[in-house]
């Protein structure tokens, strides 16, 4: 997602373009079409092309946000006795596989304790 918005008052008149100091914006011409680019990883958050929009075309308020974007989404392993997250699935999987053995889903606060030695004696019961 880009901070850097341009509502419906732009014109294309370019003098955000040409006056950035960061070089962070650019135009293409396509056919019919005029695009502006905007290159985040550029951009200084000077406020200049804003200061200079002879049409107030550009949200500055958006550069100043600085909210985060989602990069990814992972999966929660939880505790078995109380539910609270623990780990993600893939990390428990990298573990497992490191240690060769399956790495239990249990909080600090109940693995080793002694109500999961005696929950773990009547969930593993055989029945006759």
């Amino acid at each position: 997602m880009s901070y850097f918005k341009v509502n419906e008052k732009c014109n294309g008149c370019l003098a955000c373009v040409q006056n950035c100091p960061a070089s962070a914006l650019k135009y293409i011409d396509k056919g019919e079409t005029r695009e502006i680019l905007h290159n985040m990883s550029l951009c200084a958050r000077c406020g200049h092309c804003w200061r200079i929009c002879p049409q107030d075309a550009i949200e500055f308020k958006y550069l100043l946000t600085g909210e985060f974007d989602t990069v990814t989404s992972l999966d929660l392993v939880h505790c078995k006795v109380c539910g609270e997250p623990i780990f993600t699935a893939n990390l428990g999987e990298t573990v497992s596989k490191n240690l060769e053995s399956t790495v239990e889903a249990l909080c600090p606060e109940h693995k080793g304790s002694e109500a999961v030695k005696v929950w773990k004696q009547f969930a593993f019961k055989k029945v006759s």
